[in-house]
Order: structure tokens, then C-alpha cells, then sequence
């Protein structure tokens, strides 16, 4: 019988007092089988009086390293507490921990990085808000020759192999633009239908529309001519 991986839900979490203990206790509920840490960047609300609280397994950033480096940490820490793999699970509660086991499939059946998708069965929608995800998805192919439906997508499980990759090697940051890089150098990489909910608190950083066209010029100038 095939031994079961060993599996690890990176929480990065900056000031999600309304919504961090509700991830928490649905993924306990609905992924028993999975760990978690969540990796507390410098909240200033009381999201780390909440982890304290309750007992919670948390890291506490000594300074504020944004979402690049809180899923860092979270995948070093994976890699040196021999996990064979390891998701990003946001704080905001978007991500529903029940289609866990469908990305944790994908690695068992040898691919490096599972994508949590929420357009492999269900359209894409037209509308502003998909313009750049519609773009990145495009310079991926156009750069690589393989089709990401859900490029943006947070929810991403790595193998062994990624964690290694990802948390020890700077510039890995978990973005479309190191997912092109990625598949650039052969990583096999999969994607599997999920459904997303709306935020359950707090506020994105890319709801502002300056920072979601910063973000999108970054992610294409990366694709086009750094990877």
C-alpha cells in the first residue's frame, strides 16, 4: 500500500482578525489530513492575539516581508519538516479546503505543481476584472507553448522538489511570472477545477486598480524578458 504524503497548508496572514479562525477550523473539518501553518507577517490588528487564543500553529515575522516572503518561510519551514508537499491557503478565506485532496491527486499521479483552477470546466468570464489574467494566460503560452487557464490563482500545491526551489531561491516568488519560468525548465504542472469564494474580511491589496495594472505591467514585462 502506497504510504500517504505528507501534506501542508501554508496560511500567509497580514491583519485577517476577521476571517483567520474561520479558514482555520474548515480546514481542520474538511482536510484533517492536511497540516497547517499560518505564517502571521506583522499584522497590526489582532490576528495574533486570535492565533494565541485559540492555540493555533503560527510563525510570527519579526518584520513585514509582504506574500512573497510569508509563502517563502511557509515553504522552507515545509521543506525542513520533510513535507512531501505543500499548498498556499489564503487567510481571506477565498480558498475551500475540501478540494485540497483533488490538487494533492495531482502530485500523487507525478506532477510538480497543481494549480487550484477556477476556468479548466467553467468559462472565463469577459469583464475588466479577468482583462489581466486573460493577458498573462496569453504571454504564458505565447513564451512557454502550454495554456494556463488560472495563472492568478493563489491556491498551488508543490511537490518536494518546488518547495526546495521556491523557498530557497530568491527571486521564486509564487507568481505567474515563476510559473512561466517553471515550466521553462520542464516542471510538469496541472491544473484541477476548484470554485473561489469572495473575501471573508479584510481588504485585497489589489482592489485598487493602480495596483492591480502595476501588478499586471510587473507580471508581463517578468514573463516577456527575465524568464
Amino acid at each position: 500500500m502506497r504510504k500517504a504524503m505528507k501534506v501542508l497548508a501554508i496560511i500567509p496572514a497580514y491583519n485577517e482578525e476577521e476571517s483567520i479562525k474561520q479558514v482555520i477550523e474548515e480546514l481542520k473539518e474538511k482536510a484533517p489530513f492536511c497540516d497547517y501553518i499560518v505564517i502571521n507577517d506583522c499584522s497590526k490588528d489582532s490576528t495574533k492575539e486570535i492565533l494565541e487564543r485559540e492555540g493555533y500553529n503560527y510563525l510570527d515575522l519579526p518584520v513585514n516581508l509582504g506574500l512573497q516572503g510569508a509563502v517563502q518561510t511557509g515553504y522552507k519551514y515545509a521543506y525542513y519538516k520533510g513535507y512531501d508537499a505543500a499548498v498556499q491557503f489564503d487567510g481571506d478565506g477565498q480558498h475551500l479546503p475540501e478540494y485540497i485532496e483533488n490538487l494533492l491527486h495531482g502530485i500523487e499521479e507525478g506532477y510538480d505543481i497543481v494549480i487550484g483552477s477556477r476556468f479548466v470546466e467553467m468559462p472565463k468570464e469577459f469583464s475588466a476584472r479577468m482583462l489581466g489574467s486573460r493577458l498573462i494566460s496569453f504571454m504564458i503560452r505565447l513564451t512557454t507553448g502550454k495554456t494556463i487557464k488560472d495563472p492568478t490563482s493563489g491556491m498551488r500545491m508543490l511537490n518536494r522538489k518546488m518547495l526546495k526551489d521556491y523557498g530557497f531561491n530568491m527571486n521564486r516568488s509564487p507568481e505567474p511570472d515563476t510559473l512561466a519560468f517553471e515550466i521553462k525548465r520542464k516542471a510538469k504542472v496541472k491544473e484541477v477545477q476548484v470554485q473561489m469564494r469572495d473575501r471573508q474580511g479584510g481588504v485585497s491589496a489589489y482592489s485598487n486598480i493602480g495596483n492591480s495594472i502595476k501588478y499586471m505591467f510587473k507580471v508581463l514585462m517578468t514573463i516577456i524578458f527575465f524568464n
